[in-house]
């Protein structure tokens, strides 16, 4: 892994972030649309539970999809370390390791719930805890983007903005579907903006 971060020049790790997170999103629709296509909604865990237990094969897939998701998320973390480390070098790494934190503790949680040492409700905790790892990491990632130079600050402030929608994991506000719609894609939007901006300027990223 070290040999990874010291090795890869800035341009390659750009690319790096963009390949990682398309690729983790068409593994996350696959899973969703597909493969846990008739599971229920995952706020109602006591449903959710018969669920597992009735399709223990099916999910086993989707554990293992979300893993490589998280794994993806780990790589995406170390390289976004490299793209924003001529910026500020203490930004980036908590820009990493706060996407590093998320992972893991997502991957954790994956692993209790599959080998069945906690239940759906125990997950749900852990992976409440694994969203605020990652809402800060996005408002982490939006401000170092700002404060870059070389990196669009519109798109540091569209981070920034992401960040705050992650409130409707840890409070039910009852939002309107259009809304929850709009909020979702605001998320979507602003990662998915960045990593296609770095695929394309990658070349013109500072080296130094």
């Amino acid at each position: 892994m070290k040999n990874f971060i010291t090795n890869l020049s800035i341009s390659k790790a750009a690319m790096v972030v963009g390949i990682a997170f398309i690729t983790s999103v068409l593994i996350v629709t696959l899973v969703d649309d597909f493969l846990l296509a008739n599971f229920v909604v995952p706020g109602d865990t006591k449903t959710l539970a018969s669920d597992i237990e009735a399709n223990g094969r099916l999910f086993g897939f989707a554990v293992v999809g979300y893993l490589l998701v998280l794994a993806l998320d780990a790589i995406i973390g170390l390289a976004l370390y490299i793209v924003l480390k001529p910026a500020n070098k203490n930004l980036a790494s908590l820009t990493a390791v706060l996407r590093l934190l998320y992972a893991f503790t997502l991957i954790i949680g994956l692993f209790a719930l599959a080998f069945q040492t906690i239940d759906v409700y125990d997950y749900a905790s852990i992976k409440l805890l694994g969203y605020l790892f990652f809402a800060l990491h996005i408002l982490v990632l939006g401000y170092s983007v700002f404060k870059s130079a070389y990196i669009p600050k519109s798109l540091g402030i569209l981070l920034v903005v992401a960040s705050f929608t992650y409130i409707v994991f840890f409070v039910d506000f009852r939002l309107p579907e259009t809304l929850e719609v709009i909020i979702m894609s605001t998320m979507a939007i602003a990662e998915l903006s960045l990593s296609i901006w770095l695929m394309v300027k990658r070349n013109s990223l500072p080296e130094n």
